[in-house]
């Protein structure tokens, strides 16, 4: 190896590391193993000093501290597969930049783990299907269903997203942060890895299994495992392989900064995103075990997994500390608590962590609300497609204003007629869907109005009174709203509930149940959004960038969105078309840029009228310490190359997409014009932006911006 690159940072890490005492055993296991499965001697990938050198028994043993010998040898040895398969894929087929190799090779590997055992597999033709047969009947029989499904998927994810790697080398292209972010928790396979925690700690309940906090603590989990690996293996992985996956060589070349600052970036992103673990642990795993009435032994089994995330994380990095794998000469320790001695804990200083994490995590709460900042600033938008107009748009109009008032909107004490007009929500729906019929421009246009009263009403009525049970209360009777299958539907005592029914009755008419599942889904990803919001509030919490950006996509209802898209495109088009790593991405890129649209213009609203901490500049400053032009121009940066990936997406990786699942020409038209549906609805969503009064300075300084209270029908829950 040559020169290290840059200085490791100072990590903040807390938890001291723990050696599970089965170690040995599992070293000896593993060995045996990794000889009768051929990925040693005559693999041509490893050999036994390769084995020995990567220990990851080692590994194993301080990521699982506390599980029994057996379980812990069972684990090495999947960790031993997952690494042969990295190093088995780089060299047969990144190496060779053999893309159709590479697919077919993959392809293969699910069949490898059937959901009922009673399945028979396909005889193994490498070590990598080899492991995955003995690895899948060894440790499935003890799991339920629910898991298994879970971590068949995660296993896929980490197994499949290595095209998308391999694609990029191909292009000679480097993502993103925000795709980069997304991307890598696949590639990753720290998803994969919380699954094993299951296995050695407890399972968690399926009733928990979705819901945001645990999510977002596998999440976040997720992201600290591998921005960590990223800082300790980028001497290997950018200077020896070429690798252009790695966190550090995404920061330095999206910011244009040296390698030194970008991987200190990474570091502080690290640390945030582990702080976000810990906040959402004591904070809101808690709140949705009250909700969901998990039983004593079920909160047992979500502890035991969460402090199962948290060993990994800690021995994870001593792990990294120790293997010859890594670069990791004169890293600093970060076990303050023991005494500095061996590697890992060479220079202790528990004052130096313990200022550091705590001003960061000071900063997240000492914004001043409702600061002077003048009117938004606009720069120059990236916007390669034109926006054309439903001509139906004049009519639309007046009827929005009638139905409104129909559903009682302008009764409530949030909006009226007035602000109403500042929208001008049905410019928007003509613009989104400029081929719409009137009845379809009038639903778009109503469940515009729908959206966007209630991403004002529940910081207006529940932040300003603090009351997040009813703001949940709220939340579960608008799903009420939505019966799937003939449900007697509750009467409804407000203009949110009465508005939401009468769209639901237009809406899913003609729909399938399946289809009014996936729009009920979306709905409520949307308004639970909306409580997190709250909560954020409450707290007087600015979120860290990574949360901010994938919970902003369920503020702004894209869920809902694509949904409604989608819903005449038939069954020409698979499932899991749309479940593919790259339709996901170019989703993903059209939403990121209308977000940061509305943020960039809202600025002024938000922050000085509002009082709001929910807004990408504002989270940029806060979190990179820098004022507001500088953090506009990082926001507009992001914006463009959401846009570029985006453009790249449709351009390079959806032909491949069509090949892959052998889509027919029928299939293929509309992919293509669900491609054209996503760029009328970023050009429509920034011409509207740039037309209505609804963000313009004069505006705001002749509005009031608070709630009424003087208006009991406001209240919702009343009686």
């Amino acid at each position: 190896m040559t020169q290290q690159p840059f200085e490791l940072p100072h990590f903040y890490m807390p938890y001291p590391a723990r050696l599970n005492p089965h170690v040995d055993e599992a070293r000896a296991h593993s060995t045996v193993w990794a000889h009768e499965m051929g990925m040693l001697e005559g693999s041509g990938i490893w050999e036994q000093s390769d084995l020995d050198a990567h220990d990851y028994g080692l590994l194993c043993a301080y990521t699982h501290p506390d599980c029994d010998g057996p379980a812990l040898s069972l684990i090495t040895d999947w960790y031993v597969w997952v690494f042969f398969f990295d190093d088995h894929f780089l060299e047969t087929f990144k190496r060779t930049q053999d893309r159709a190799g590479g697919k077919a090779y993959l392809d293969r590997l699910p069949l490898f783990m059937p959901m009922d055992l009673s399945t028979p597999m396909p005889e193994p033709e490498n070590p990598v299907e080899a492991g995955l047969a003995d690895l899948w009947t060894r440790t499935v029989p003890s799991m339920s269903a629910d898991w298994r499904r879970r971590f068949a998927v995660a296993t896929e994810h980490l197994l499949n997203e290595s095209l998308w790697e391999l694609s990029n080398i191909n292009e000679g292209r480097i993502a993103n942060p925000v795709e980069y972010i997304e991307m890598r928790r696949k590639v990753g396979g720290a998803p994969w890895s919380a699954g094993l925690v299951e296995y050695a700690t407890a399972e968690v309940p399926p009733s928990v299994a979705g819901t945001r906090p645990l999510r977002v603590l596998m999440e976040t989990f997720s992201d600290g495992v591998h921005l960590r690996n990223d800082l300790f293996s980028y001497q290997r992985e950018v200077e020896d392989e070429g690798e252009l996956s790695n966190g550090v060589l995404v920061l330095e070349t999206f910011f244009g900064c040296t390698t030194q600052e970008a991987a200190d970036t990474v570091n502080d992103v690290l640390t945030s995103r582990l702080h976000q673990f810990e906040h959402t642990a004591l904070t809101e795993v808690p709140a949705i075990a009250l909700e969901k009435g998990l039983s004593p032994d079920e909160l047992t089994a979500v502890a035991a997994y969460t402090q199962g995330l948290q060993d990994w994380q800690s021995g994870g990095h001593e792990w990294h500390m120790r293997s010859s794998r890594y670069m990791n000469a004169r890293a600093e320790t970060t076990s303050p608590w023991q005494t500095p001695t061996g590697p890992g804990t060479s220079a202790a200083d528990v004052g130096a962590l313990l200022a550091a994490a705590g001003a960061e995590r000071l900063r997240v709460h000492t914004h001043v609300p409702f600061q002077k900042v003048g009117p938004s600033l606009l720069p120059d938008f990236y916007m390669p497609f034109h926006n054309e107009l439903s001509p139906h748009l004049p009519g639309a109009r007046p009827r929005l204003i009638e139905w409104t008032h129909r559903m009682g909107v302008l009764q409530e004490g949030v909006w009226d007629e007035d602000k109403l007009a500042a929208a001008d929500l049905p410019l928007c729906a003509a613009g989104i869907d400029p081929d719409a019929s009137p009845e379809a421009l009038d639903l778009s246009s109503d469940w515009l109005a729908w959206g966007t009263y209630g991403d004002d009403y529940y910081p207006l009525v529940y932040g300003g009174r603090r009351d997040l049970a009813a703001a949940r209360l709220t939340t579960q009777r608008l799903s009420d709203c939505m019966p799937l299958d003939g449900e007697q539907v509750l009467v409804p005592v407000n203009a949110m509930e009465r508005g939401l029914i009468d769209l639901w009755s237009r809406t899913t008419t003609e729909m399938t149940p399946d289809q009014r599942r996936t729009l009920k889904d979306a709905v409520n990803v949307m308004t639970e959004s909306w409580v997190w919001e709250l909560a954020n509030q409450i707290q007087h919490r600015v979120p860290d960038p990574v949360d901010y950006l994938e919970m902003r996509r369920a503020t702004f209802g894209s869920d809902l969105t694509m949904s409604l898209c989608r819903m005449g495109h038939g069954p020409a088009v698979p499932p899991e078309v749309y479940r593919s790593g790259p339709v996901r991405s170019l989703e993903n890129a059209a939403v990121d840029y209308a977000c940061l649209v509305n943020d960039v213009f809202s600025y002024q609203k938000e922050i000085e009228y509002e009082g709001e901490v929910h807004n990408a500049i504002l989270v940029v400053q806060n979190f990179f310490g820098i004022d507001y032009p500088t953090a506009l121009r990082v926001v507009h940066d992001l914006m463009t190359q959401r846009m570029q990936q985006f453009e790249h997406v449709a351009a390079h990786e959806l032909p491949v997409v069509y090949d892959d699942f052998g889509l027919s020409e029928e299939a293929r038209e509309i992919m293509r014009g669900y491609v054209t549906d996503l760029q009328h609805w970023m050009a429509g969503i920034l011409h509207w932006h740039r037309t209505v009064d609804r963000y313009k300075a004069d505006h705001l300084a002749r509005r009031t911006h608070g709630f009424l209270p003087d208006r009991p029908s406001a209240l919702p829950l009343a009686g």
